[in-house]
């Protein structure tokens, strides 16, 4: 088995989500739970090779643990770009293997790559050998007709081979041809037995199980049947609230204090009153992470109509989460979930 402490940073982990997951979304996220894995937007190799890696990289010191999402099947070009990464004070580089995306294909990366087990196990090594942070690689449990376990079980042995102990097993096959990346998420049959299984073939590897997690009791049942942790995607950016829990029943941290919504939207509001000065676009590119905080609470409906209105920037500007926040006319403190002290954010 894994060191406990080294597989208990995969416990439970943020997705890297397109358009979502970027230094905004992340410090939100960070300001809802202190151990959760947070993880970029994919960044591709040679994005960083020939763009403004200061733009693509930057994040703020909260967000750790964070991790940087690459994209790229060059060797020598990902060992190029995990340099940067390490450099930038990530903790963790993650090389895609799962993506199903045309574009990503045509890049010759992403859930494609998975049909090349040692043109990953190279990119891996390059990437590990240029590097002294965690070097992982998230995939699909297949793709196209190549879904059988013995082909994932193939391809993990591969990578575990070259020295790779951290698979992120998104558990369904990628399906390259007529479906999108939003159907490729719901059609593909999901199947955890494959990380279950993966998990006892490879004892030695920390197995983080993304599909389909969208309570934490299903990540309970996750972990309880013996793989190490969970990546949540959309549940988390569409229900944050789902973050709050996450210390304490996941991690077993009692220490942080309770959190209430309204102490939220004070953190971020005093976040926007740090960035926006210098970078205006940080108020809107804020606030759009924030519009399920108040999901499925009654006047969640006017938060986000305030929160999707041109004129209340205007009007208001760095306030306008208070002023969204006392539209909704939600006041009742939830107590039960947990977060860290504030000197702590």
């Amino acid at each position: 088995m894994p060191d406990a402490d080294f597989s208990r940073r995969w416990r439970f982990c943020v997705a890297p989500m397109l358009d979502w997951t970027d230094t905004h979304c992340r410090v939100f996220h960070r300001s809802l739970s202190r151990h959760a894995r947070l993880y970029t937007e994919m960044i591709t190799s040679p994005a960083l090779v020939h763009g403004n890696r200061d733009r693509l990289l930057r994040f703020s010191e909260v967000e750790h643990p964070v991790a940087c999402q690459l994209g790229g099947s060059d060797p020598a070009e990902l060992a190029q770009a995990a340099k940067w990464v390490a450099e930038r004070g990530y903790d963790e580089v993650n090389l895609n293997c799962g993506c199903p995306s045309e574009r990503v294909q045509r890049g010759s990366f992403g859930a494609c790559l998975m049909l090349e087990p040692k043109l990953v196990a190279d990119c891996f090594k390059a990437m590990r050998d240029a590097v002294d942070i965690d070097v992982t690689v998230k995939h699909r449990i297949g793709v196209d007709k190549e879904d059988s376990y013995g082909f994932v079980r193939d391809f993990v042995g591969t990578l575990f081979d070259a020295g790779c102990r951290v698979f992120i097993v998104h558990t369904r096959a990628a399906w390259l041809k007529g479906l999108s990346p939003k159907e490729n998420r719901e059609v593909p049959p999901l199947k955890r037995d494959y990380a279950y299984a993966l998990k006892k073939d490879f004892p030695e590897a920390v197995i983080c199980v993304n599909g389909a997690v969208k309570t934490l009791e299903t990540a309970e049942e996750i972990i309880a049947a013996g793989c190490d942790g969970v990546m949540v995607g959309r549940e988390a950016y569409q229900n944050p609230w789902i973050l709050t829990d996450v210390d304490a029943r996941l991690f077993g941290d009692e220490t942080v204090r309770a959190v209430t919504r309204s102490e939220i939207i004070d953190r971020m509001t005093a976040y926007l009153k740090e960035k926006v000065p210098a970078d205006p676009l940080a108020l809107r590119g804020t606030t759009r992470h924030m519009l399920g905080l108040l999901n499925g609470l009654a006047g969640a409906k006017a938060y986000r109509r305030t929160l999707s209105d041109p004129a209340a920037y205007k009007a208001f500007g760095t306030e306008v989460l208070h002023e969204a926040y006392a539209r909704a006319g939600w006041r009742e403190p939830d107590l039960t979930n947990t977060r860290f002290d504030d000197d702590e954010f």
